[in-house]
């Protein structure tokens, strides 16, 4: 396609039942994701959430210092070393600043709940222009199916509004891939701001979040389409990328200064953890059953779309700007095997991917009804396909939103006869949540014995065990309490 066919095709704007189709389509998705938005933050991946959420409470706390992340864990189980200071050095923490900022200006509203308002809006943003990308490069038949799964299939929702910083980069990544989109589209006087916008969003999504780099092979793509082959002859290309990417640089090369603050993280690649330890799972079978079959087919698809989502993936596009969406979101996947396979929400970065290739498959489908039964008869089986899929997700998820109602009063009990400034131990395996919910920092495991903890200042231990219980009161040397 020519530059000139291109600006042209650029030109034909979403008609106003687009924008009534997307509205519509928005306010589903805002009311799924407002379900059990108020509860405590114990649900599903509390854990990792409770340290996101931690970093934010630390800036309420103690001053918006961005360069010195703080949160609950004071101890040497996630980097291997000594943190006394509990610093906190992972993703760039703009993410938890956003949170903080909102809880200081409206601290009647919890903290947890700002962190799902801010998940839950970026969600939003990642829909609407998924719609636009869908329409603009395929069809509207296309953008409704795909965005309405993202808008409603449960997994979706849930990774839409938890305190995690994935759905925030993610809403920047494709803000990013908007201006990027425009820019190699609009005409010249237009260039300039497109492209400044491209880089700012490119680079702060890749701050909160460095894995969404991956996303920058559309953007690779994008160049190619503006300016043919001859793209790494253009200042733009390299203006882009480098630009973009120095702030990431200064801050993996900053964050240095700071080892005890840096959880390990080498296993992500090739490793999960197991009860025997590390396993090497990297293009193992195990790798491919639960990615693939126990979370992409099951869980997140509900088994029946995944026929949709795979039909997606092989039908022929007269452009191939969705495609490499999708090939990014599998880039990802394979690097990442051992995070992808030990943790659920590491699969939030490619539902935007999932629901482009559903989006296309069912498309696909209407747009050739005639080869297999009729346009109604396809859109009934599109229609029981999603429910039934649906539903089988759903039977999944729905546990993801309960919670301990006891460790939300214990959180309590220990916040009363504690003082804010005390120190405590819990035996919860490394889980910072009920250090969390009592407002308390400390050791979220017993890493040391306990005689050698009270030297650094630890102040109290909760343990959840009888028989640990029964053996600290028999050795005498502590008060029960």
């Amino acid at each position: 396609m020519t530059q000139k066919n291109m600006i042209k095709e650029e030109h034909r704007n979403l008609l106003k039942v687009d924008f009534l189709i997307l509205g519509i389509i928005l306010v589903i998705a805002l009311t799924f994701r407002v379900y059990k938005y108020n509860t405590p933050l114990a649900d599903f991946h509390s854990w990792r959430q409770a340290d996101t959420a931690a970093v934010a409470k630390n800036f309420v706390k103690g001053g918006f210092d961005l360069l010195h992340p703080k949160y609950d864990d004071l101890s040497n189980i996630q980097s291997g070393k000594e943190n006394p200071e509990g610093y906190r050095f992972v993703e760039f923490p703009l993410y938890n600043a956003l949170i903080a900022v909102g809880y200081s200006i409206f601290p009647f509203v919890a903290l947890e709940i700002w962190g799902r308002f801010i998940s839950i809006i970026s969600s939003l943003v990642v829909l609407a222009i998924m719609y636009y990308f869908l329409v603009k490069e395929h069809s509207r038949t296309a953008a409704i199916i795909g965005s309405t799964v993202f808008a409603t299939f449960p997994f979706f929702v849930f990774f839409s509004r938890v305190v995690l910083p994935e759905m925030n980069a993610l809403a920047f990544m494709f803000l990013s891939l908007f201006f990027s989109y425009r820019f190699a589209l609009n005409s010249k006087k237009l260039s300039l701001v497109t492209f400044s916008f491209a880089v700012l969003f490119f680079a702060a999504a890749v701050l909160i979040k460095p894995t969404v780099i991956f996303y920058g092979l559309p953007i690779l793509y994008l160049f190619i389409k503006k300016y043919s082959l001859k793209f790494y002859k253009k200042p733009f290309f390299y203006l882009f990328f480098i630009l973009s990417l120095i702030p990431l640089i200064l801050w993996r090369k900053y964050i240095l200064n700071f080892p005890q603050g840096i959880p390990s993280s080498s296993w992500l690649i090739t490793s999960v953890n197991t009860s025997t330890g590390l396993q090497n799972i990297f293009l193992r079978p195990s790798f491919f059953r639960w990615i693939f079959y126990e979370r992409i087919n099951n869980l997140i698809l509900g088994g029946y779309t995944t026929f949709l989502f795979i039909l997606g993936l092989i039908v022929k596009s007269p452009r191939y700007f969705l495609h490499s969406i999708i090939v990014a979101a599998f880039a990802y996947i394979f690097v990442f095997e051992g995070g992808n396979v030990q943790h659920a929400y590491y699969q939030t970065l490619i539902l935007p991917a999932l629901g482009v290739s559903v989006g296309l498959g069912g498309a696909f489908l209407i747009e050739n009804a005639s080869l297999f039964i009729s346009k109604i008869g396809v859109f009934i089986l599109i229609f029981v396909t999603l429910v039934f899929s649906f539903l089988i997700s759903y039977n999944q998820v729905k546990d993801y939103y309960s919670y301990s109602v006891d460790l939300v009063h214990i959180a309590r009990y220990i916040n009363q006869i504690t003082a804010p400034d005390d120190k405590i131990v819990t035996d919860t395996v490394g889980d910072t949540t009920l250090l969390f919910l009592a407002n308390r920092r400390g050791a979220p495991a017993v890493y040391k014995s306990l005689p050698e903890l009270k030297n650094p200042g630890y102040s109290y231990f909760v343990t959840f065990s009888k028989d640990v219980a029964t053996a600290v009161i028999k050795d005498k040397k502590f008060t029960l309490i």
